[in-house]
Parts: C-alpha cells; sequence; structure tokens
C-alpha cells in the first residue's frame, strides 16, 4: 500500500510519442497503468487526441471495473481541472466554470468513498500541483490547499519510510510537499522539505532546491515536481512483462 500510491503519484509524466492501445479488459492492469500515460499526454504534451482516449478509457472502466470507482473518478476529476485550464486558457468562462465545478466534485466524491481508493490522494495532489498555478488567481489559494491536504495524506502515511524509496518516489512526494506547502504560507514547513531535496545529491531535485534557497522569491513561480519522468513506453514496456508471466 505504501509503495503503490507512491507509484501512482510519480507517473505524472510521459513524452506523447507512446501511444499503445490500452487494453482495458486486461485486468492484470491496474486502472492507473490503463489511464495515465494518455491523460498526461494531454497535460503535458497537449496531447488532445490521447487525452479524450483516456477520459472514454476511464468511463469504460467504470462500468468494468466498479470496485475501482474512487481512483477512477479521481482521474476523472484530474481530466475535469485539464479541460477547465484549457478553457481559462481560450478564454471560455462558461466552460472553464462548468469544468472547474465537476473536478471540484469528482475530487469530493473520490474522497468519500471507501474502497478502490489507493491512488485518491496521490491522483488529486499530483494533478493540482502541476495545474493550479493555470488557474485565474481567484482559484488557486483553494486549489494549493486541496493539493496540501492530499500530499498531507501521502506523508502521513508513507513519510517514515521516505528514504527507502527509489529517487523519483522519494523527490516526488518530497517536492509535492514542499510546493504545496510553500503555495499555502507554511514557509517553515516548506524550507524543512527543500531541505531534505537539498539531500538528494546530483538529482534534477537537489538543482532547483538549491535555486530556491539561493533566490527565494523564485519558489512563487517555479515548479518543484516532475523532475524525473518517466520515459516514453511504459505501458508498453508493461505490457511485456505482463505477457511473459507465464
Amino acid at each position: 500500500m505504501v509503495q503503490s500510491s507512491l507509484m501512482v503519484l510519480a507517473v505524472v509524466a510521459v513524452t506523447g510519442a507512446q501511444s499503445t492501445e490500452p487494453p482495458i479488459s486486461d485486468t492484470r492492469l491496474t486502472v492507473h497503468t490503463l489511464v495515465r500515460e494518455d491523460i498526461f499526454a494531454g497535460f503535458l504534451d497537449n496531447n488532445m487526441d490521447r487525452f479524450a482516449r483516456g477520459e472514454r478509457n476511464i468511463e469504460l472502466l467504470l462500468k468494468e471495473r466498479p470496485t475501482e470507482k474512487a481512483n477512477l473518478v479521481a482521474w476523472r476529476g484530474g481530466a475535469d481541472l485539464y479541460r477547465a485550464v484549457v478553457a481559462h486558457e481560450s478564454g471560455k468562462r462558461e466552460e472553464f466554470t462548468r469544468q472547474l465545478q465537476q473536478a471540484r466534485d469528482d475530487f469530493a466524491e473520490a474522497a468519500k468513498l471507501a474502497t478502490g481508493n489507493d491512488g485518491v490522494a496521490a491522483i488529486t495532489g499530483g494533478t493540482l500541483v502541476n495545474l493550479a498555478d493555470r488557474l485565474p488567481e481567484e482559484h488557486r489559494a483553494a486549489a494549493w490547499a486541496q493539493a496540501y491536504d492530499a500530499y498531507s495524506v501521502l506523508w502521513k502515511a508513507q513519510g517514515a519510510a521516505i528514504d527507502k524509496f527509489p529517487v523519483h518516489f522519494r523527490g516526488e512526494l518530497l517536492a509535492g510537499m514542499a510546493q504545496s506547502a510553500q503555495r499555502t504560507g507554511r514557509a517553515e514547513e516548506a524550507d524543512q522539505f527543500v531541505d531534505r531535496l537539498l539531500a538528494m545529491s546530483g538529482t534534477p531535485y537537489e538543482k532547483l532546491a538549491k535555486e530556491w534557497k539561493a533566490n527565494p522569491a523564485s519558489a512563487s513561480t517555479t515548479n518543484l515536481t516532475c523532475k524525473t519522468c518517466h520515459n516514453a513506453g511504459r505501458l508498453s514496456a508493461k505490457l511485456a512483462a505482463v505477457a511473459a508471466v507465464k
């Protein structure tokens, strides 16, 4: 359980080149594996064709795997939030308002569900930390507060074992805590997590943490997260690994 949430949190980036058709009916694969590459192709590369496929697959999986409803509704909330950001940046106020409310409703529903929820905090926090600064200014404080709450859930469950995890998992959780604490006015707490990132010698997290220390003003406009992202083809690699199991 500890690693599973971290894995969901950490997979917040893939390149747009990967486009393997997710085998939705293959129950050996988690819902996270099946939807995340397409959803984040939208978030990171603005690949709206793949993003739309991810949205369709979330709806299919909600029918095929009802026990995973919490995770899937959280993924849908992330998709709604991205749609809201795109609408805002395109000057479509009514669409923005509708999509933002849908995102809030989905995140709230996902948080209430007691089963199929291993990734809800990670999906919520990971989505918000990447998109909150792209919302209109009047909505950012609430988004960052929710991001901080989500990361705090993860930290409470996983912080004691964080030093045992691989660089990417460790860095993303520490960076998420640092950035959401900074954005919500918890300067002392943010500094503590930045100090832990500084200890990650030779990693992109250390580099960004040094920049925050050297120029504190930059902290409000730079992103610490998603600095050791996965290469393209993660789904393909997983499919190959599954196929190799007799």
